[in-house]
């Protein structure tokens, strides 16, 4: 059931907050598939508890795998023989149906997968084709997509493929993952268009090595995982820096200021991109000790980024593009066609009802900010798509989330973060 409508709250004056992020879902969910694996119980803090990592969990649980909740949110992975005959609910996350099949395929028995209605869209041929060409039976009925079956027998041969990877950088990680434990490793090829989001592999290739899996990526749009055992692990969750945007963007909308503490010095997180970008736009960026903040100098710069890299971001930049100055190209995202919703179909169509205009390219779009009027805002079940809205009502009275509850994929407290970030008053050193 869709959940109730939203309006948008309009800043009242400059932000100035402090906001202290959940966990990155990214790296949770890596961390679950690994901790799944290991030779031992594992334990991740302050893992990001959504839809999405939930999800995740019960799927390993729907293996064998134990996930317990201790200590204030922390949770403990205890691997277990991985059996099958069990259904893997995928809701709408990627992570879950291209990260659980290959490790599936490893089970004993088979596991049924499926999920919303609007996960059936979602390209998923590269995978099954690939699980495939690695020994493991795949019953789809030629969909190349959800629902689909794995047939596990406890062992995967593993060996050497091929696959376009050019819809999804999860193609490539899924199979990483799980590789370790395959009889002969894997070997991953991409050959096709650019890979989108390629910070998102070099995550995976990163908390494999973490784990103490051998990894050569040495050669462009390779990746060799050797057979080996996967270490448990303890680790402490980076914040999430994709769920950063739009807190970061309101201060660049209202002309204030606001802090995320614990922002990591190194990361392979996309959404870090985010400083870059702020800063085209406009704004002070500072990353220190303390963490990151950001300054609204009190306009926003219209702008022409690539985001192939970082295509999480799109949403929230499309909606400053459409508050700016002058217009903007946003590049390289074609693939967000393919996420939960196709984003650049979505954002053309919503903000243009709201009075921009909004031209679709092939791998991107153009925006042109024309004075914006309030009213509804479709999220189509995608959870970036609250977060552009949320952004855009700071500065446009009248705006309506629609079914803002969709934000809990990745974010279940957004509402609650974004209405105190808007009535703080704090410096960025309190």
């Amino acid at each position: 059931m869709p959940s109730p409508d939203w309006t948008a709250p309009t800043a009242e004056g400059p932000v100035h907050a402090r906001v202290v992020l959940p966990g990155s879902k990214s790296l949770t969910n890596r961390y679950l598939v690994l901790s799944a694996l290991a030779g031992d119980v594992s334990r991740l803090r302050a893992p990001l508890r959504s839809r999405d990592t939930l999800l995740m969990a019960d799927a390993l649980r729907t293996l064998g795998v134990g996930v317990e909740d201790v200590d204030d949110g922390d949770w403990l992975v205890t691997p277990a023989p991985l059996t099958g005959g069990g259904r893997v609910d995928c809701g709408l996350a990627g992570n879950v149906m291209r990260f659980v099949p290959p490790l599936a395929g490893l089970a004993t028995g088979p596991t049924r997968f499926d999920g919303d209605e609007g996960a059936r869209r979602r390209p998923m041929a590269p995978v099954l084709e690939a699980l495939r060409t690695l020994g493991v039976e795949v019953d789809d009925a030629g969909r190349g997509g959800l629902p689909f079956t794995v047939h596990g027998t406890g062992r995967v041969r593993g060996g050497t493929v091929t696959m376009d990877a050019s819809a999804s950088s999860q193609f490539v990680s899924g199979l990483l993952l799980s590789a370790a434990r395959f009889d002969d490793g894997v070997t991953v090829r991409h050959d096709g268009k650019a890979l989108p989001s390629l910070p998102h592999i070099e995550m995976t290739v990163e908390t494999l090595r973490d784990a103490g899996v051998v990894v050569d990526d040495a050669d462009v749009h390779t990746w060799r995982v050797e057979p080996s055992e996967v270490n448990a692990l303890d680790v402490q969750v980076e914040p999430d820096l994709s769920n950063a945007a739009q807190f970061l963007a309101a201060a660049l909308v209202t002309g204030g200021s606001v802090h995320v503490p614990g922002w990591p010095q190194y990361t392979t997180q996309g959404g870090d991109f985010v400083r870059e970008v702020l800063d085209m736009m406009g704004a002070e960026v500072v990353l220190d000790r303390s963490g990151l903040t950001v300054t609204g100098a009190g306009g926003i710069l219209g702008v022409d980024v690539d985001l192939h890299d970082s295509s999480e971001l799109t949403p929230v930049v499309a909606a400053l593009a459409a508050l700016a100055e002058g217009p903007s190209i946003i590049r390289g995202v074609a693939h967000v066609r393919g996420h939960e919703t196709d984003r650049l179909a979505a954002l053309s169509t919503e903000l243009g009802a709201l009075g921009a205009e909004v031209e679709e390219t092939d791998d991107g779009l153009r925006v042109s900010p024309r004075p914006l009027r309030g009213k509804v805002f479709h999220t189509y079940h995608d959870h970036r798509m609250v977060m552009a809205a949320a952004v855009l009502g700071l500065a446009v009275p009248g705006v309506v989330v629609e079914d803002v509850g969709t934000v809990a994929k990745t974010m279940p407290e957004f509402t609650t973060l974004w209405d105190r970030m808007l009535h703080e008053r704090v410096t960025a050193d309190a």
